[in-house]
């Protein structure tokens, strides 16, 4: 496959899986700002803005509008909801020979219905647009899951949408345990991921901090807990490797993944608990260093080379000008 092409899966992985993510998180804070008149505003909404990632303006007041607009529906911001669909349709404009028809139509009509979508929810309020984003982004998985073949463009795809789930669910945490420990704060995590009802049947309701996180950093089986991502891709990525399969012969990337893997396995969850931010930390780190290592590894292209009339004039000149 064409490095250009692997590029632009991986990143359209990216690119849907963090758009998704931001619309359930401000979903959430968004629920939680209308519904609870204790929440202070403008430190709940910096809050979450430096969790997404996104510039905080110190000397502004912040509220709900000003978050939904910077974080959802700023299109001069890369970072926020409509400029991630944008970019991921762009990126699959660019690689149209590699994915279905289906993925294509899905990523386009998800873009061009953000302008209704917007002004549904300056009606409605903005968990419509949010919905509607999550929507359309399951829509795109269970057509990458349906329609593109499992091979190496469908490997970079996944690869770089379980990364980009791992630095998500990593972040909330980090928000959890650094803002709020309390019950409310927990279940706010849960819904934000999806997982409120799988929780609730594995650990019959016990809502508290070490099966909390537990769950979201260890459990086997749920698809966005951080082990879960990590193992699925690291599966991809060794798909990926051509590297014989010898002793101390895997890319730099395959063992930092595993390595990431290997250190949350095996340690008691009151232990994780208490070193949780180190933990966190290193998993963010990790997600930075592998997709540095990736672009590296398999997508690096030899820069184009750079046709000028330079030598024709100078040989131009030695002839005396005649042709």
């Amino acid at each position: 496959m064409l490095a250009r092409n692997a590029d632009s899966l991986y990143w359209i992985g990216r690119y849907v899986e963090r758009a998704d993510d931001m619309a359930r998180i401000l979903d959430v804070a968004v629920q939680q700002l209308l519904e609870d008149a204790t929440v202070d505003t403008d430190s709940m909404v910096r809050h979450v803005m430096a969790v997404l990632g996104l510039t905080v303006d110190d000397e502004a007041e912040h509220t709900l509008w000003t978050l939904v607009d910077v974080a959802a529906y700023d299109r001069s911001c890369p970072d926020s909801i409509v400029g991630l669909v944008r970019t991921a349709r762009e990126n699959a404009r660019g690689a149209r020979e590699v994915i279905s028809s289906e993925m294509w139509e899905c990523l386009n009509a998800t873009y061009m219905g953000l302008d209704d979508a917007q002004r549904r929810a300056r009606l409605l309020g903005p968990h419509a647009f949010l919905t509607y984003v999550k929507e359309r982004a399951a829509m795109f998985a269970g057509l990458t899951d349906a329609t593109l073949s499992h091979d190496v463009g469908y490997s970079y795809l996944i690869l770089g949408r379980s990364i980009e789930r791992v630095d998500m669910t990593v972040r909330l945490l980090m928000s959890r345990s650094a803002y709020r420990r309390d019950a409310l704060s927990w279940m706010s995590l849960l819904v934000a991921v999806g997982a409120q009802d799988t929780y609730v049947r594995a650990y019959r309701g016990a809502l508290d901090t070490e099966n909390v996180v537990e769950f979201m950093m260890l459990d086997r089986l749920f698809p966005r807990s951080v082990f879960h991502s990590l193992r699925v891709a690291e599966h991809h990525l060794a798909a990926l490797d051509n590297r014989p399969d010898r002793v101390g012969a895997q890319s730099t990337a395959l063992t930092l993944l595993g390595r990431a893997r290997s250190s949350i396995e095996f340690i008691g969850r009151a232990e994780m608990v208490r070193d949780l931010p180190a933990y966190l930390t290193s998993l963010q780190e990790t997600c930075r260093t592998v997709s540095e290592s990736i672009a590296e590894e398999h997508f690096h292209i030899e820069p184009y080379v750079s046709w000028t009339d330079t030598g024709l004039a100078h040989d131009f000149a030695d002839y005396g000008g005649q042709s």
